[in-house]
């Protein structure tokens, strides 16, 4: 982060402070620079700072916490995520390095790496490294990033964990959220998982979003992607198919629906 865009950064943080939350375009204005420039300082700004409905809005705001039950997830929607990363599996070639996002979505996907495939997995999801870590791969290198724990999510966030991805050749990330709106976006229930999924999304040669139907037409309070910045969207179920008919942001040939 350069010195203009930490001054940049201390001026909102004090705007917020103040007022609670601030439109992204009075945000440039009031920093003289366009509102694309306040994007990258938000970025920079390892998730302290995050813009939600086109506002901005600091991370620990209590008025945008939202209740995420990790446990009461894993069951819902089983069959969904099985068929969603059996899609997701047929992207996945040997010698890959790939990135697996938190959360129970792409759970499946660990389970049903082959054997004997050579592949990186890099992660910051705790229960994600616990299931391939107990897998008998011996071709699977493991990369765990590491940083202040977050139970809820079972996941780590800090710098460390985005400094590392920003290090790492990523040939596919594989990124899931709790929300897909077609004109809002993609978003998550916490806001310390904005900026290791934005740094992914980043770095990788392939994004790749995963959602199953549930999460269609939801908006949830941590924004971290546009539908446009992935170059391919895997989708589930009937709901899947009437929300791609539609019409979304994103071309329909990126869309597959499971």
């Amino acid at each position: 982060m350069n010195g203009r865009s930490a001054e940049r950064l201390e001026q909102l943080r004090e705007q917020l402070r103040q007022r609670g939350a601030l439109p992204l375009a009075e945000a440039a204005r009031l920093c003289r620079v366009s509102e694309m420039t306040i994007r990258r300082d938000l970025a920079a700004s390892n998730g302290a700072i995050v813009s939600f409905g086109g506002h901005l809005v600091m991370a620990d705001n209590p008025q945008f916490a939202a209740a995420y039950n990790f446990s009461a997830q894993q069951d819902r929607y089983a069959q969904a995520k099985q068929r969603l990363c059996d899609a997701a599996l047929a992207m996945v070639e040997e010698g890959d390095t790939l990135f697996i996002d938190c959360g129970t979505t792409l759970m499946p996907l660990c389970t049903r790496l082959p054997r004997e495939m050579t592949v990186t997995i890099v992660t910051y999801a705790l229960n994600v490294a616990n299931v391939l870590s107990q897998r008998d791969m011996p071709n699977m290198r493991l990369v765990v990033l590491g940083g202040l724990y977050y139970s809820a999510s079972q996941s780590f966030g800090g710098q460390d964990v985005t400094a590392a991805i920003r290090r790492l050749g990523i040939n596919k990330a594989f990124i899931s959220a709790a929300g897909v709106d077609a004109e809002k976006g993609a978003s998550c229930f916490h806001f310390h998982e904005v900026a290791p999924k934005q740094a992914a999304i980043e770095h990788a040669q392939r994004r790749i979003l995963v959602a199953d139907e549930s999460k269609l037409d939801v908006m949830r309070a941590a924004f971290f992607a546009d539908l446009v910045d992935f170059d391919h969207i895997l989708i589930s179920g009937a709901p899947g198919r009437a929300w791609l008919e539609k019409g979304i942001d994103a071309p329909a040939s990126r869309v597959t629906v499971v």
